[in-house]
C-alpha cells in the first residue's frame, strides 16, 4: 500500500484540489495515506547536479569487501555528496560499471539513520530518518526502510509536512515519494501500524528560489492493498 506524490507534468502553474479525506479500505486493517504534491509553474526536483558530485565520507573505520565489491564504513558515518547528507553507524557504498555509486546507511539500538537533500530551485530540503536508508545514485532514488519518517522542510528548520509510514521511497527526479503502512508503526492509538502525515496549510508555503512554492494536497484514491 503506497502513498504517491507526483507532480504535475509541465511547467505551468495548477490548482490544487481541496484536501479530501482518506477512508480505510478495510476496518481493522492498516491503510496507506495518498499524497499528491504539485508543483506550480517551474518543476522542483530534488538538487540535480548531487549524482554528479563525488561521495566523501567520514567514519571511525573503513574496510574494502573484494569479494562483495564494496566499501564498509562503520562508527558515526557522515557521508555527503553535493546536498545529500546521510548518516549512520554503518554505511555500504558500491559502485556500478558506469560510475554511479550506491549507499546504504544502517543503524541499530534506539539509533535512527538520517538522510536530508535539497530541493532545486528552492529553499526546501526533504529530511528523514529510518532504521535503513538505501540510496539508489543512477536513479536519485531513496528508500527508508523501518521506523520511517521524512519531513519537507522550509530552510533547514521549519517543518511544512511530515509523513510516518514502515517504507518510504523518495524519487528525487520527480520530486515523487511514497509511504507504506506497517507494524513498526503500532502504537498507543495507531495499533494497526498505519501511514500518518501532517500537512502544513498552503496560505504562505515556501520560499522559493525561483518559480513558485511547492504544494501538498491527499489524492482521493488509496493505492495497494491493506496488510494483514
Amino acid at each position: 500500500m503506497n502513498e504517491r506524490y507526483p507532480r504535475p507534468d509541465g511547467g505551468h502553474a495548477r490548482a490544487t484540489p481541496a484536501r479530501r479525506a482518506v477512508h480505510a479500505s478495510r476496518a481493522g486493517l492498516a491503510a496507506a495515506l495518498t499524497i499528491a504534491a504539485a508543483l506550480a509553474a517551474l518543476p522542483a526536483h530534488a538538487e540535480k547536479a548531487d549524482r554528479d558530485k563525488p561521495l566523501n565520507i567520514e567514519a571511525d573505520n573503513m574496510s574494502y569487501d573484494d569479494l562483495g565489491q564494496k566499501n564498509i564504513f562503520t562508527g558515526h558515518v557522515v557521508a555527503t555528496k553535493g546536498t545529500i547528507v546521510i548518516k549512520a553507524d554503518r554505511v555500504e557504498v558500491t559502485q556500478d560499471p558506469q560510475g554511479y555509486q550506491y549507499a546504504t546507511g544502517t543503524s541499530s539500538g534506539n539509533n535512527l539513520s538520517y538522510f536530508r537533500q535539497k530541493r532545486d530551485g528552492l529553499d526546501e530540503y526533504i529530511d528523514g530518518n529510518a532504521v535503513r536508508i538505501d540510496y539508489d545514485g543512477k536513479n536519485d532514488f531513496t528508500k527508508l526502510t523501518t521506523r520511517a519518517v521524512v519531513r519537507r522542510l522550509q530552510g533547514l528548520t521549519k517543518v511544512q509536512d511530515e509523513v510516518h509510514g514502515s517504507v518510504i521511497t523518495y524519487d528525487g527526479q520527480k520530486d515523487f515519494y511514497t509511504a507504506t503502512a506497517g507494524k513498526d508503526q503500532a502504537g498507543p492509538g495507531n495499533p494497526n501500524g498505519r501511514v500518518r502525515a501532517m500537512l502544513a496549510p498552503r496560505s504562505g508555503g515556501a520560499a522559493p528560489l525561483n518559480g513558485s512554492p511547492a504544494t501538498l494536497s491527499p489524492s482521493n484514491t488509496i493505492q495497494g492493498n491493506p496488510q494483514q
